[in-house]
C-alpha cells in the first residue's frame, strides 16, 4: 500500500499551523461545536466517517466477524451515529475524533453482541459505499495476527491520512499538466532500499538533478502542509495537531 511506504515524510516539522480562522472550519472543531440539530455539524460528520470509515471496518473485522457480517455492523454504526445527530453528547467528548470514533464503535459492538441483528439497520439513510470501495480486498493486506484491533485501527488511520492526502496533492500536480513529475517524486517519499535516486529521476524526466531536488524539496513542503490540514479535521483545537500527528508516527513505527 503507498501510504505505509511514506512514514518518512509524516515527521512532525514545526511548519505553520492553520490559523484560528481556517482552523473554524474544519470538520470536528464544527461538530464539537455544534448546537442542537445543526445541519453543519451533521454534514461535518457524515464527511468525516465517509473519510475513515475503513479503520472502522478493520477493527471489526479483527473481532473474528466474517466479511459480510463486519460490512452489517460497520454500516450500522455509521447509521446510528449519522441518525442521532446529538451533539449535546458529542460536546462533552472533548480531543481527536479518532478516539471519539473507536469509543462509540466498542460501544456500539458491545450493545451488539447482547441481541441478535433482526434487520439491517439505516432508517432509510443510504450507507456508505464500502462495497464500491473492497473493504475486504484491502484488510486481506493486514498483518495476520501481530497487531490487536485496536492497533489495526491506529494504523488504518494514519495510512488514511497519508492516503488522502497523497490523493490531494495528486490532483494539484494534475491541474497543472504535472502529473507524471508527481508520480516519479512520490517515489522519493518511500523509505524503501529499491527507490530510485534524484539522478535517476533526472535522467528519466529530462530534467537537471539540481531541478529534480528542488521540485522534491517543494513536494515535501506541500506534502507536510496538506498532513497538518488533514489532520487538524480531525483534532478539536490547532494546539492538538502536533501531538496527534507524533502519536500517529508512533503508530507507523511501531
Amino acid at each position: 500500500m503507498v501510504g505505509s511506504d511514506m512514514t518518512p515524510a509524516f515527521e512532525p516539522r514545526g511548519e505553520t499551523m492553520p490559523q484560528a480562522a481556517e482552523f473554524a472550519t474544519t470538520h470536528w472543531s464544527v461538530v464539537l461545536a455544534a448546537g442542537e440539530n445543526s445541519g453543519r455539524a451533521a454534514q461535518a460528520l457524515e464527511v468525516l466517517c465517509r473519510s475513515y470509515w475503513y479503520p472502522t471496518y478493520a477493527f471489526v473485522r479483527r473481532q473474528g466477524t466474517s466479511p459480510e457480517e463486519a460490512q452489517d455492523l460497520t454500516q450500522g454504526f455509521f447509521a446510528r451515529m449519522l441518525e442521532r445527530n446529538d451533539f449535546a453528547a458529542i460536546r462533552r467528548e472533548k480531543g481527536r475524533f479518532r478516539s471519539y470514533l473507536l469509543t462509540c464503535l466498542k460501544h456500539f459492538l458491545s450493545n451488539e453482541r447482547q441481541r441478535a441483528r433482526a434487520e439491517k439497520r439505516g432508517s432509510g439513510k443510504a450507507p456508505l459505499a464500502l462495497d464500491e470501495l473492497m473493504a475486504e480486498e484491502r484488510y486481506r493486506f493486514e498483518p495476520a495476527d501481530s497487531l490487536s484491533a485496536d492497533k489495526i485501527f491506529e494504523r488504518r488511520w494514519a495510512l488514511t491520512l497519508l492516503d488522502r492526502v497523497l490523493a490531494r496533492l495528486e490532483r494539484e500536480y494534475t491541474a497543472v499538466g504535472n502529473e507524471r513529475l508527481f508520480d516519479r517524486l512520490k517515489e522519493l517519499l518511500s523509505d524503501e532500499q529499491q527507490r530510485p535516486s534524484q539522478a535517476q529521476l533526472a535522467e528519466d524526466l529530462g530534467m537537471t538533478e539540481n531541478a529534480v531536488k528542488q521540485a522534491f524539496h517543494r513536494l515535501r513542503v506541500r506534502y507536510r502542509q496538506c498532513l497538518r490540514e488533514e489532520i487538524a479535521q480531525t483534532v478539536a483545537t490547532p494546539g492538538d495537531i502536533e501531538d496527534e500527528l507524533k502519536y500517529l508516527v508512533g503508530i507507523l513505527r511501531g
